[in-house]
């Protein structure tokens, strides 16, 4: 049988701190648009009173950021693969704080000190959770934990801050379904000077192709 609750009680924080891995759903008001759920790891869900804060790393999309911005809807999903069944949602009125923004680096310094100088960090989003509920978690299976896998955090680490920005620019300026996000909003000057630039750049790329197009029709019809 459901629990439900307004606020997350010390046995609900005792559950979310032993967990692995989250989800994240969220969606956009829009009439034949998707519903987005997002798995999560690395420890980087945190709790605080009746706030849920989950640290947001650089991926191929941006699908939360976008849905957040919009309606501010979220809901974070955990559930017990070993032990006592349980599965735990949380109901939050969420908002977006970008990165290098004032906020997000007083919420660095108070949630996540340990991350702060890594690389590919978008954004912290900060729910206040409205309800909580728990259900049994009767039919889900069991899994052993063997450890995180670092490939993301790799990978943006190889990034310097320009590359960084270029990607939220070029690969997370929008949701799937077109709503606007990390490309619309911005972060800092640097990354508006890029948006600034990058029709030129793509004017040189554009030029470059088709010289070498030329030169290599030419060397065709010498031949």
């Amino acid at each position: 049988m459901g629990k439900f609750f307004d606020a997350l009680e010390p046995n609900h924080r005792d559950f979310i701190a032993k967990q692995k891995i989250y989800f994240v759903a969220t969606s956009s008001l829009r009439q034949n648009t998707r519903v987005n759920v997002s798995p999560k790891g690395h420890e980087s869900l945190r709790v605080d009173g009746n706030q849920v804060f989950h640290l947001d790393l650089t991926g191929s999309g941006a699908e939360t950021i976008a849905h957040v911005t919009e309606n501010g809807r979220l809901t974070v999903m955990l559930c017990a693969f070993e032990g006592a069944p349980n599965i735990m949602r949380l109901w939050c009125k969420a908002r977006v704080v970008l990165a290098k923004t004032p906020e997000f680096k007083t919420l660095m310094q108070k949630y996540y000190p340990s991350w702060i100088g890594q690389q590919g960090l978008r954004s912290i989003i900060v729910g206040d959770i409205f309800q909580v509920g728990t259900s049994c978690g009767y039919a889900v299976p069991y899994f052993d934990y063997v450890k995180p896998r670092d490939t993301l955090i790799n990978w943006a680490n190889k990034k310097t801050d320009a590359e960084m920005e270029e990607y939220w620019c070029t690969r997370n300026a929008t949701s799937i379904d077109g709503l606007p996000n990390l490309g619309a909003n911005g972060f800092d000057d640097a990354q508006r000077n890029w948006r600034r630039k990058l029709p030129s750049i793509q004017q040189t790329v554009l030029y470059t192709a088709l010289v070498a197009t030329g030169v290599a029709i030419g060397i065709r019809l010498g031949h």
